[in-house]
């Protein structure tokens, strides 16, 4: 029978893109603090949005559950430190999406990037300046017809 913290050395289990967003971000929060209690992470994540302090303690412990985190007591509480940096995780996390949207090719991603502008996840900025102005019109147009016609 395996020991319960031996398989912790050979890094993370589960892929970074597993993770749920909480837990993104409690891992991105112990990143830059290299270890840390759950108060720290708790009072790091509370500067952004407030969450229960038993919600990050919750969340720490499914991802020393998960292997994304080493957990060692001190005194009262546990110290986690990640199992991989933040660098480790996006090129796991890249090379993930690579293997599964590119067919493997790191060409086809840059390639995809490129013509977005770079920008894969966001709409651009002047995208709204693009439209067409009499199309605009119209559609403006028949959505205050279809609105008068509800009132």
């Amino acid at each position: 029978m395996e020991h319960a913290g031996s398989h912790r050395a050979t890094g993370p289990r589960h892929s970074i893109l597993d993770l749920a967003p909480l837990e993104l971000e409690c891992l991105s929060a112990l990143w830059p603090m290299g270890e840390a209690t759950v108060r720290d992470i708790h009072l790091k994540l509370a500067a952004a949005r407030p969450r229960a302090y038993t919600t990050v303690l919750t969340i720490m412990d499914r991802l020393a559950q998960k292997g994304i985190v080493t957990r060692r007591k001190v005194g009262r509480a546990f110290r986690y430190q990640a199992n991989l940096s933040a660098d480790e995780a996006r090129v796991k996390a890249v090379e993930k999406i690579v293997a599964g949207f590119f067919e493997g090719s790191a060409d086809a991603l840059a390639a995809h990037l490129a013509a977005r502008g770079g920008s894969a996840l966001t709409v651009p900025a002047a995208a709204p300046q693009i439209v067409d102005a009499p199309a605009a019109v119209a559609v403006e147009s028949s959505q205050q017809s279809l609105d008068e016609t509800l009132l």
